[in-house]
């Protein structure tokens, strides 16, 4: 199993999407929980770690300079 490694700033797609139609979100804040932020109606939202890493698809963006 491969050890995804997120950090503030990567943008990330969810299997599922957010009421306004959106999958995809910019990660805020990492620790135990996340919190994301919507990059379709800027919404943020805080979900547990284990929660936030079955819901991920794929990494779209990787924060930069890091």
């Amino acid at each position: 199993m491969e050890i995804m490694k997120y950090q503030v700033g990567d943008v990330v797609k969810m299997k599922k999407p957010h009421p306004c139609g959106i999958n995809e979100w910019e990660i805020t804040r990492t620790g135990v929980d996340f919190a994301l932020k919507c990059l379709g109606c800027q919404r943020q939202v805080m979900i547990p770690r284990i929660k936030f890493e079955r819901a991920v698809r794929d990494i779209v963006k990787k924060a930069e300079g890091k």
